[in-house]
């Protein structure tokens, strides 16, 4: 405890000017009882609060919503604070210098599970949270931060306490689609908090129903549904399932969300480069003694000798979407003007960004099909480089940054973002009609055959028709984020962006998408779209939205990945499973009908439809794909074909050649479950 509170009065006395003025130190816990990982040694937990003040008049900062209209101190700033929690060697000096920087989605902690094969965690401390070891052996510092305003109120989440622009009114869209009968639901989405109704008896409000994101709205009579503590819809008869409801209201007091990505530009930059005094840094993070003998010049000197030389951020879907709007917003500039994030890795965030630095913002909102439809979420541009829409001349990276501040970008998406993400928006001209061209800097790496984040094995059956899918990419994430950190470190470049091509015809409309016809088995007909929305006139420049809901105009062009002729996509990344198939992998599933709208995506999920196991029972059930009799004489030719696909890609670095003997083992599981 000593130790603990003397560490933090020292970084109170030390970040000075700095836009993180302090961190207080809640907990500072060795790993697994110290235990050693590799060449980084042991690792240490730092578990805390930070504390941040920015001027509202400098450049960097007018890029945040409502900054202007948030209470300042005596001092003329913005006050704000965000959780925190790394994990890190206790020596950093053994680390790789190298931060990994997670973007929390919706308050949790993901990659662990992501690169290490953990168990879900939202404070890990035993050998399944902490999986095998594979971050911290690499020697990588851990960091994540509260940026969300709204995560609910659950234990060890991830919280963002932003300043509040008292006084301001505007309009927010609450929308409610139920699987299952319910009578009172949240005008919130999930279990985040509410903005309250400011005028929950206003005989105004119209709460409205509708079968489609695009069909007409029935409004449903006042008499039947009324508003319950102000953050509720109570109705009558109950909503609902497969419907999707909609109600529109005044608000007030909105945070202001856009500082949670001033909180997380501040904290990887005092991380970088230290703050206003030069022991600061070290005392955070150098041994459990505050240790203030690194090189100080490093903290000085834009980091360059200090112990933390780079910085990665990764982010997933509500994470990824995050990543591209601070690509967009230009926040990759700390207000020194230096460069923030080294790399960017952007996973299944399709050409999503998202409500995360607008007045009254809602960021969980995602616009996935039959969630929260209509939100700006997709919107114009998609591509890092300028493209041409309606006379609008954009890009996501070229709209707020100087190219030296790019970061190195990779965007990963799986097969279901193309379906239910639009994620054909970030390769493909906004007409549709050939590649569009990326930068340098960038990759696009899509998962051929993948859902939006792959099911459990053997795979459940969640309210969809068909099985959901298993197939195990994210193991190439391990690969790839090699590859980044050693892009960034020497500008070694990465395995080739590989996507489905225009030009190839690998990119297709849905309707010529190739699909086998299997018995039993529906191809969707109807797929997210990104649209072509008027949020008003005072959106695209002030992120103030006063056309509730959008008015909608064309949407824009989207392209599916080509299949063969067992139905599973030709280009990509192309993991064993997809090689050497025992089973169709496809990124769409649909509502099963007891949930309602039975021809619309269930979103996030995929299908996995093996196949018949002999030909007797193919030609039975009329299912034109070939049996796995017919194509593998037994177990050791089929996992032979499994390890050489593997062992291809890992030689292409698509995969780590240490983890192709995990794959074959999973290989193996599969066809056993098969032939069970």
């Amino acid at each position: 405890m000593l130790r603990r509170l003397a560490l933090s009065a020292a970084l109170l006395a030390s970040l000075g000017q700095a836009a993180l003025v302090r961190i207080e130190v809640k907990e500072r816990s060795d790993v697994l009882g110290a235990k050693a990982f590799g060449a980084a040694g042991s690792y240490e937990r730092i578990i805390g609060r930070a504390w941040f003040a920015v001027d509202p008049k400098l450049a960097a900062n007018r890029i945040i919503m409502d900054i202007d209209k948030a209470p300042r101190n005596t001092d003329g700033q913005v006050e704000f604070s965000s959780d925190i929690y790394i994990l890190k060697p206790k020596d950093v000096r053994a680390g790789n210098g190298s931060i990994l920087f997670e973007v929390s989605n919706r308050g949790g902690k993901g990659m662990l599970g992501i690169f290490n094969r953990a168990g879900g965690s939202t404070d890990p401390r035993t050998e399944r949270e902490l999986g095998d070891g594979f971050l911290l052996e690499q020697g990588y510092t851990l960091v994540w931060l509260g940026w969300q305003f709204d995560v609910p109120d659950q234990p060890n989440l991830l919280h963002f306490y932003a300043p509040v622009a008292k006084g301001i009114k505007g309009l927010v869209r609450a929308e409610i689609t139920v699987d299952s009968k319910e009578t009172s639901h949240s005008v919130a989405d999930r279990n985040h908090r509410p903005y309250p109704v400011l005028n929950p008896g206003d005989a105004a409000l119209t709460l409205t129903v509708r079968d489609r994101v695009e069909g007409p709205r029935q409004n449903v009579p006042r008499t039947q549904w009324h508003i319950e503590e102000a953050t509720r819809v109570v109705m009558n008869s109950g909503f609902e399932p497969g419907r999707i409801y909609e109600l529109v209201y005044t608000a007030q007091d909105p945070p202001v969300a856009g500082a949670g990505m001033a909180a997380m530009r501040d904290t990887i930059s005092f991380l970088k480069y230290g703050g206003a005094k030069d022991g600061a840094k070290n005392a955070l993070l150098g041994d459990q003694n505050g240790d203030q003998n690194g090189d100080r010049n490093g903290d000085q000197n834009g980091g360059q000798n200090g112990y933390l030389k780079r910085a990665v951020a990764f982010g997933v879907s509500q994470s990824g979407r995050f990543l591209r709007t601070w690509l967009y917003d230009g926040f990759n500039q700390d207000e020194r003007n230096r460069k923030v994030f080294d790399g960017v890795m952007a996973h299944v965030a399709g050409a999503g960004r998202g409500s995360f630095n607008v007045r009254f913002a809602q960021p969980s909102r995602d616009g996935h099909p039959f969630l929260n439809t209509l939100y700006p979420t997709d919107i114009f541009p998609f591509t890092d480089l300028d493209e041409t829409d309606g006379g609008l001349t954009d890009g996501l990276l070229s709209h707020a940054m100087k190219p030296a501040d790019w970061p190195k970008v990779f965007y990963s998406n799986s097969a279901y973002e193309y379906y239910g993400r639009d994620a054909s928006l970030i390769h493909t001209s906004i007409d549709g009609k050939k590649d569009a061209p990326l930068p340098a800097s960038t990759r696009v790496y899509f998962f051929a055959g993948g859902q939006h984040g792959p099911a459990a094995f053997p795979p459940p059956r969640n309210h969809t028709q068909n099985m959901s899918n298993p197939n195990p990419y994210t193991w190439s994430l391990r690969a790839l984020l090699m590859a980044m950190n050693t892009w960034v470190k020497d500008g070694s470049e990465p395995p080739p962006s590989l996507y489905p091509k225009v030009a190839a015809d690998q990119a297709v409309q849905l309707g010529a998408v190739q699909f086998p016809k299997i018995p039993g088995v529906s191809f969707p007909t109807r797929t997210t779209r990104a649209w072509h929305a008027d949020y008003g006139p005072q959106f695209r420049k002030e992120g103030i939205v006063t056309q509730e809901p959008p008015k909608l105009g064309a949407p824009f062009p989207l392209l599916f990945p080509q299949v063969d002729r067992d139905g599973n996509d030709v280009a990509g990344i192309r993991l064993p499973e997809i090689q050497a198939p025992l089973a169709t992998y496809t990124g769409w599933n649909l509502r099963a009908p007891d949930i309602g709208a039975p021809d619309e995506l269930y979103s996030m999920q995929g299908s996995w439809i093996p196949f018949a196991r002999t030909k007797a029972d193919r030609l039975k059930a009329g299912d034109p794909r070939l049996s796995i009799e017919e194509r593998y004489a037994g177990r050791e030719e089929y996992l032979t074909k499994f390890e050489a696909a593997a062992k291809s890609l890992a030689g292409a670095g698509y995969l780590l050649a240490s983890d192709v003997p995990k794959l074959v083992e999973r290989g193996a599981a599969e066809w056993d479950y098969l032939h069970r």
